[in-house]
């Protein structure tokens, strides 16, 4: 009998599906630009160290538990357009503890720049280099 020997689902990093599990909320930017937002400390750590590209972009609320959110950047761009920028920041802020503030400090780094040392728990990082932008929280689409 032929059986699947791969006990595991697909996997989509534009979807946020690793091995047939959603593991992030997916969202489009005005530009069209996918963002994508972990569900649970466990799923942050599928979504930017299993889906996520070197040269996406990564972001996360400054001081505060939150969603890992990561900007899929296929192109390769150097840098994201303003608005994708804010609107993924906005994310950022708004799948976090954070999120009941006013203006609220996000760290963005590309993915490259996101470590986990060993030992740490689900969901934690550290950044080797980012820069911040203040927005407010959003959980939602414009």
């Amino acid at each position: 009998m032929a059986a699947d020997r791969s006990p595991k689902g697909t996997s989509d990093p534009d979807t946020g599906v690793w091995q047939g599990q959603t593991v992030a909320r997916r969202f489009v930017a005005p530009d069209g630009t996918v963002v994508l937002v972990g569900r649970t400390a466990a799923d942050n750590d599928i979504l930017t160290f299993k889906l996520a590209s070197q040269k996406d972009f990564w972001l996360h609320v400054a001081g505060e538990s939150g969603s890992h959110v990561v900007v899929r950047n296929p192109e390769g761009l150097s840098r994201l357009p303003r608005e994708t920028l804010r609107f993924a920041a906005a994310l950022a802020a708004g799948h976090s503890k954070a999120r009941k503030g006013g203006q609220v400090a996000v760290h963005v780094a590309r993915v490259s720049d996101v470590k986990k040392p060993r030992g740490m728990p689900a969901g934690k990082v550290t950044l080797a280099r980012f820069e911040s932008v203040r927005v407010r929280p959003s959980t939602e689409a414009p």
